[in-house]
């Protein structure tokens, strides 16, 4: 694994393809959600991944199953979840996109508080950036008009960073069978969800068009096997610090898909916000390559 050097030409190519993934993910499952409540078609994404990686799942080791199992519900339950709900209710692509990117700094903050892991005044800059950012895209005229979504797109990315912190203690699990246990443990609680919360649910998958199947198929082909699948191949050869920067081309370029094909306007609290989040995400990464390739001689790394 490098520490030293950056991603060459070939993993360059591989991190474009992850965010063009990601981001398409976006405006697919936006107009997916038109006809499929967001819980069923949570559960439909996930059941489509489970057929498929069922067969290259592996039991995790002895004592990790409830880490598993955490991660399953935090992950793909939760975050999942509320997240298509928050993108079914914005009125727009990219403040979800952007609010979803919050998870970074309050993984950071989790990671300290849980984990005892520290962080210098520069991230601890960083994170606090990011956070006023939120309240100013929370501002913006178009996100006044849905607040909900904003809420539930933090509560999502919430239950992110808390996934990704116990993710840090689960061990002998690759990202395949990773994958694969998150959708098999997930979908039985998403339907009962979608059940309880979503009344007549059922009666609109069975009407919805290649619309919302598709949009359902590629969020599980696309977004989750081939995005997850690269960012595993990725990580197997550089650090995670040395990825994550380049993977905001993602949110970057859903809020170019929106604006192209969902009529976003964004305004400039949207922009100045969606700045400062994105940039205080950024310098957290920055600052975590840092602490790889330099020996920490100060508290500030």
């Amino acid at each position: 694994m490098s520490t030293a050097r950056g991603l060459g030409g070939r993993d360059l190519v591989l991190v474009l393809l992850i965010c063009i993934a990601w981001a398409l993910n976006f405006l697919t499952s936006a107009y997916a959600l038109r006809e499929i409540p967001p819980f069923l078609f949570t559960a439909v994404r996930l059941s489509i991944l489970a057929l498929v990686l069922v067969w290259f799942v592996k039991p995790p080791p002895q004592g990790q199953w409830p880490r598993m199992v955490a991660v399953a519900m935090f992950n793909g339950v939760l975050h999942f979840g509320l997240s298509f709900w928050a993108l079914h209710l914005a009125g727009d692509l990219a403040s979800p996109a952007i609010a979803m990117q919050s998870y970074v700094p309050m993984a950071a903050v989790l990671a300290w508080f849980l984990l005892g892991e520290r962080f210098g005044w520069r991230t601890g800059l960083a994170i606090a950036i990011s956070f006023a950012g939120v309240l100013v895209l929370g501002f913006d005229p178009i996100v006044l008009d849905a607040p909900m979504s904003l809420v539930l797109m933090l509560i999502s990315a919430l239950f992110l960073a808390i996934g990704t912190v116990v993710m840090k203690r689960l061990s002998g699990v690759d990202m395949f069978s990773q994958q694969g246990w998150t959708a098999i443990l997930s979908v039985l609680p998403l339907l009962v969800l979608s059940a309880v919360f979503e009344p007549g649910g059922f009666a609109g998958l069975r009407d919805a068009t290649w619309i919302g199947w598709g949009g359902a198929l590629y969020s599980a082909v696309f977004a989750s096997m081939l995005g997850h699948g690269l960012y595993y191949v990725l990580v197997q050869r550089h650090p995670v610090a040395q990825v994550t920067p380049w993977l905001l081309l993602a949110p970057m370029g859903a809020i170019v898909l929106g604006m192209l094909f969902w009529g976003d306007r964004p305004g400039p609290r949207l922009w100045i916000g969606g700045a400062m989040v994105l940039g205080g995400v950024l310098i957290i990464a920055l600052r975590a390559m840092a602490k790889l390739r330099a020996v920490p001689v100060a508290e500030d790394i």
